[in-house]
């Protein structure tokens, strides 16, 4: 099977809405945050080195945004993992239908069935105002969302 080619959801667009469980079973909706800006993480799984070093700057971050985090893990994982560390944002479940969210925005792999390195900041409107992907096994600079941020009024 080859993989599709995807691009990720345009700087500008509206973001696509969604609806997921965070890791406590409780449904999060993208839409249900505006007003307010919002940094939305994907990433490819939990308890991985490069995942858990991003997602704790994140933890670590004070920044005026939810942060809200997506992979294709389940919630089970999510809590286990969320527990572990300390993360106090939501851990979404794109877990079934497998990688829809992470497909509307154009960063699933369908190749490996994980989420791709992405990140979008949503106005308060629900608009992408920026966007970053990288590439697999690479960091995302976290200061990069925040000068980010601080550009969004």
């Amino acid at each position: 099977m080859s993989a599709v080619t995807q691009h990720p959801a345009a700087v500008g667009a509206v973001a696509p809405d969604f609806e997921l469980q965070d890791q406590h079973g409780t449904p999060v909706r993208l839409s249900g945050f505006r007003g307010g800006k919002v940094v939305l993480v994907f990433y490819p799984l939990a308890f991985s080195g490069v995942c858990q070093s991003e997602l704790a700057a994140l933890r670590d971050l004070d920044v005026d945004a939810q942060i809200l985090t997506v992979s294709v893990d389940s919630l089970f994982t999510h809590r286990a993992w969320a527990d572990q560390e300390g993360y106090g944002f939501p851990l979404l479940s794109d877990f079934w239908p497998h990688g829809q969210v992470a497909r509307a925005y154009g960063v699933f792999d369908d190749a490996k069935g994980i989420a791709r390195r992405g990140t979008f900041i949503i106005d308060g409107e629900g608009v992408i105002r920026w966007s970053v992907v990288n590439p697999a096994g690479t960091a995302r600079d976290v200061a990069a969302y925040v000068k980010a941020l601080a550009d969004i009024s």
